[in-house]
């Protein structure tokens, strides 16, 4: 069933103190497991950990011969535990304002223990995986050789945490919850102009606009294929990524992580703002070398980072080209011949 394995992790404690078993769940693509540098890909807010085959959503850039090619690389995606992927209602979170973005961090440290990982190649996540990224590189500084957010940042802004307080309203209220927080969802991914440039005002029948049933379409599909406790759970992590909660300062806490942070930014990313991003450049490279940032250039906002598949390619390419190793052979033919 979908390929998915697990690890049993006992007692762990919540942002509440509260003990609870905790099984996470993963999926393994490409190389065999410590035959190969290890990727560790954290999914989005309705993501999983299928990120490659018939129902990957990153297909587009992870395969064999792709940006990040699994002939050369292992790539380990956890889910998110309590984002139903598994359809187990056990397996569901109903405590979920008791959990943050930091737990599923700590969660995710747990888990790359029981599978014996002390060094990874790379972290990489867009949004609220971005997020964890963020936070599971100050929890172990020495994990990572490369931290990749995409499209998020090391914290929340008033205005995400305003919006999650409006989706988890409608969450708990609403008669058709996932529907309608998907739909308001939705309008904060793309753009004023995306979806100008996507419709232009258009009717496909009276009296709905092509708008209107665009939103229709995808509340009713995450309303099929999701889970109403995964969405609250998700929705609290996004709200809740903060390195810096209960520590010191960004510089302070941020210096520590030891691998090269890779920023990725969305020019018209309304949710995670790029001005957000560049500052936070910005400020770390003022106590951190060997920090970049890159920028997508796109009119589909936050979204652009599940769209804008060959500008991101070539922003990942130089992190994940696999480097020929020299053939010594004929040079020590050579020598041996000197000698």
């Amino acid at each position: 069933m979908k390929n998915l394995k697990y690890i049993n992790i006992p007692d762990f404690v919540n942002n509440n103190g509260k003990a609870t078993t905790i099984k996470l769940s993963y999926q393994l693509f490409g190389k065999a497991l410590h035959t190969a540098p290890i990727i560790l890909l954290n999914h989005a807010l309705t993501g999983n950990a299928c990120v490659v085959g018939d129902q990957g959503w990153w297909n587009d850039l992870i395969g064999d011969n792709k940006c990040i090619d699994t002939l050369h690389y292992t790539v380990l995606a956890f889910n998110i535990p309590g984002n139903g992927y598994d359809d187990l209602e056990e397996n569901l979170i109903h405590n979920y304002k008791e959990f943050t973005a930091r737990n599923i961090a700590e969660i995710f440290a747990k888990g790359l223990q029981h599978l014996l990982i002390n060094k990874l190649f790379a972290i990489i996540g867009g949004s609220v995986g971005g997020g964890i990224a963020w936070e599971l590189a100050v929890l172990k500084p020495d994990l990572a050789e490369h931290i990749i957010p995409i499209a998020t940042d090391w914290k929340v802004t008033d205005w995400i945490i305003a919006n999650c307080h409006i989706q988890d309203a409608i969450l708990n209220n609403s008669s058709q919850p996932l529907k309608d927080a998907r739909m308001h969802a939705m309008t904060l991914y793309r753009t004023p102009e995306s979806l100008t440039k996507k419709f232009s005002r258009s009717k496909d029948s009276q009296p709905l606009f092509e708008v209107q049933s665009w939103l229709n379409y995808h509340g009713n599909q995450l309303d099929s294929r999701f889970h109403l406790p995964a969405y609250k759970l998700m929705n609290q992590i996004l709200k809740t990524i903060d390195i810096t909660r209960g520590r010191l300062s960004f510089k302070e806490v941020a210096s520590v992580i030891k691998g090269h942070v890779h920023i990725i930014t969305i020019n018209s990313d309304l949710f995670f703002k790029a001005e957000e991003n560049w500052e936070t450049y910005i400020d770390l490279k003022s106590v951190k070398q060997n920090v970049t940032i890159g920028e997508i250039k796109s009119l589909h906002g936050h979204d652009a980072f599940l769209i804008e598949f060959d500008q991101l390619s070539r922003l990942l390419n130089p992190i994940f080209e696999i480097k020929p190793v020299p053939n010594h052979s004929k040079f020590e033919t050579v020598l041996k011949k000197c000698v």
